[in-house]
């Protein structure tokens, strides 16, 4: 299965393989691999761990797997995007993200969400979820600004969501 990358006006969501997605979790860069200052963090490994437990149990998971964001000018990866696992029951896909320090506040993360938004779409879920702690305003921003609305809050987690 040959999943493309997606381009947005300043970003490539790479669609991550397997053997990708190891070297990020021994943190060893292959030849092609550019890596940003930080990447990958503690949060990209733990992603990709959980990714790669995914597809051994049950196969690549496709569009519906994870995505490393590098910035299209230069091909540097500076963070990671995905999803944790294929749309549950009701056919809602969870996000999730991260952005090397010196990549944040620039706009990328809405910039990677909202591309990764339509491929959820155009893959056939019919929505997605997300959340972040109370004390991250900065991705409260980020899935607000990507369409996403707060649909729940607890006592440590805010929740967003979209339907399609």
């Amino acid at each position: 299965m040959k999943i493309l990358s997606v381009a947005t006006a300043r970003l490539l969501l790479h669609p991550l393989t397997v053997a990708e997605a190891e070297r990020i979790v021994a943190r060893e860069p292959g030849d092609g691999d550019r890596w940003g200052e930080g990447y990958p963090s503690d949060g990209d490994v733990r992603a990709n761990t959980g990714f790669l437990r995914g597809a051994a149990e049950r196969g690549h998971p496709g569009e519906f797997g994870l995505y490393e964001i590098r910035l299209l000018d230069t091909g540097v990866a500076v963070g990671g995007i995905g999803f944790h696992g294929p749309p549950d029951e009701v056919g809602f896909a969870t996000v999730g993200y991260g952005l090397v320090p010196a990549a944040r506040g620039k706009g990328y993360a809405s910039e990677a969400l909202r591309a990764l938004l339509e491929i959820a779409r155009t893959a056939g879920a019919a929505g997605v979820k997300g959340d972040a702690d109370l004390d991250n305003p900065a991705s409260h921003r980020v899935m607000e600004a990507a369409g996403m609305r707060c649909v729940a809050e607890d006592d440590k987690l805010r929740h967003f969501s979209v339907a399609f």
